[in-house]
C-alpha cells in the first residue's frame, strides 16, 4: 500500500491552502534583488510591526528556554479588560485560523452540516473537510454574503455558519442591523462564527455581538493581531463567546499552542494606540489612492471595507500576475477562489501604492 491508501480518506477532498508567494520565491525565480520587491498579496501590515510589541519581545527572549503559559492567563485577562468580558471566555490561538480550525473539530462530525459562502475564506472548507462534515455553500452575489440563502439553507443538521465579516478575499460587509436580525433568529443548534480579521479597517461599521453573546446567543467571534497590529509572523489571534465553548475548545488545542513570544506582542500590542491609529490612517490614503488609481485604469474593483482591493483585471489577469512579479510586484491571483480574472491587492505604502499603480498602468498598455 502507498501512503495515499493509508492517509485520511476525507484529504481527497481537501482543498490547499496556498498563501502569497514570499519574498524570496519571486526574487530566485526571476532574478530580482529581493530588497527590491513588494509584496502587496497577504494583507500583511505595510507600516511594520507594532514598536510596542517589539521592544516586549526583545526583553523576553532570554525566557524562550521556558515553556510559555499554556493557558496564556496574561493575555487573556488584558483582552477581557479590552472586550469587557472574563478572561474565561477567550480562546488564544496560533492566529485565528487554529481558533476556527479547533472550533471545528470541537464540534463537527460526520452526520454535521456547515454553511458559508462560496467565494468566503477557504479555511473554512479546509476545517470543515477536515472533520468529516459537509460543506454547505451559498451563491455571494456582488461579492457579498447573502443572509437571506444562507438562513435558507439551514437545515436540522446545521452546526456553524461562517461569516467573515468584512468579507475576505472581497472586502465587502454585511449591514450592521441585518447582521443582527439574522443571528438573533438562529435556531440553537447552530452556531454563528464571525471571522472579523479586517474589522478594525470597517470604520466602526461591524455589529457588537457581545449583548447577544451575553443572552445566550451562540455566537463566536474571531479576531487577529496579524493585520491592525502587524504582528503576522508571531501568528496570534483569537476567539471569544460563551465560556463553555471556549472550555470546550480547550480541551481540545494542543499544550502550549500559543508561544512566548507571540503571547509577548499581543499583550503589548494591544496598547500600542498610536501605531493602530498610523495604520488605519495610511490604509485609508491607501485605499483612497488606489481607487483613483484603477479608475484611471479603466479597471473595476469591489469597494472594500478591509486592508485590501479585489481587482477585475479581465482574462489576462494570469499574465497581468506573472508581469508584475517580474517588475518585483507581488499581488494575490484569485484562480483558487473561482475569481481567475481578479487579482487582490494588499493596501501598501504610498511608495508601493504608485509603484503597483504605474506598473499595472504599463503592462495594460502592452
Amino acid at each position: 500500500m502507498n501512503y495515499k491508501d493509508l492517509a485520511n480518506k476525507v484529504i481527497e477532498n481537501l482543498p490547499e491552502y496556498v498563501p502569497g508567494k514570499p519574498v524570496e520565491y519571486v526574487a530566485r525565480e526571476f532574478g530580482i534583488d529581493p530588497s527590491t520587491i513588494e509584496k502587496m498579496a497577504s494583507n500583511e501590515n505595510p507600516f511594520g510591526a507594532s514598536p510596542k510589541a517589539i521592544k516586549a519581545v526583545k526583553a523576553a527572549l532570554a525566557g524562550t528556554n521556558m515553556y510559555p503559559d499554556g493557558a496564556a492567563i496574561a493575555l487573556r485577562e488584558r483582552l477581557a479588560k479590552f472586550w469587557d468580558l472574563s478572561p474565561e471566555q477567550f480562546f488564544i490561538g496560533n492566529g485565528s485560523n487554529e481558533a476556527l480550525m479547533i472550533l471545528a473539530q470541537t464540534i463537527l462530525n460526520r452526520d454535521s452540516e456547515v454553511i458559508y459562502g462560496d467565494k468566503s475564506f477557504i479555511v473554512y472548507k479546509i476545517a470543515t473537510t477536515l472533520a468529516g462534515a459537509k460543506s454547505v455553500t451559498v451563491p455571494m452575489p456582488d461579492f457579498s454574503t447573502d443572509l437571506k440563502a444562507i438562513e435558507a439553507a439551514i437545515t436540522a443538521k446545521t452546526r456553524i455558519i461562517f461569516i467573515t465579516n468584512p468579507n475576505n478575499p472581497q472586502g465587502t460587509i454585511c449591514d450592521p442591523q441585518e447582521l443582527l436580525a439574522f443571528a438573533e433568529r438562529l435556531p440553537d443548534h447552530v452556531i454563528l462564527v464571525l471571522d472579523e480579521a479586517y474589522a478594525e479597517f470597517a470604520d466602526g461599521k461591524t455589529p457588537d455581538m457581545r449583548p447577544l453573546i451575553a443572552a445566550g446567543k451562540k455566537i463566536v467571534v474571531a479576531r487577529t493581531f496579524s493585520k491592525l497590529y502587524g504582528l503576522a509572523g508571531f501568528r496570534c489571534g483569537y476567539m471569544f463567546g460563551n465560556k463553555e465553548i471556549i472550555a470546550l475548545m480547550n480541551r481540545v488545542r494542543q499544550p502550549f499552542n500559543s508561544n512566548l513570544l507571540a503571547q509577548t506582542a499581543g499583550l503589548a500590542a494591544i496598547d500600542d494606540v498610536a501605531f493602530v491609529k498610523k495604520t488605519l490612517a495610511g490604509t485609508k490614503k491607501g485605499i483612497k489612492k488606489l481607487c483613483a488609481g484603477f479608475k484611471k485604469l479603466k479597471l473595476d474593483y469591489v469597494p472594500t471595507y478591509a486592508n485590501f482591493i479585489l481587482v477585475h483585471i479581465g482574462p489576462d489577469a494570469k499574465e497581468v500576475f506573472v508581469e508584475l512579479q517580474r517588475r518585483g510586484l507581488i499581488v494575490r491571483p484569485m484562480g483558487g477562489y473561482d475569481m481567475p480574472e481578479h487579482l487582490r491587492i494588499t493596501v501598501g505604502t504610498p511608495k508601493q501604492n504608485e509603484r503597483l499603480l504605474a506598473a499595472l498602468g504599463e503592462i495594460l498598455k502592452r
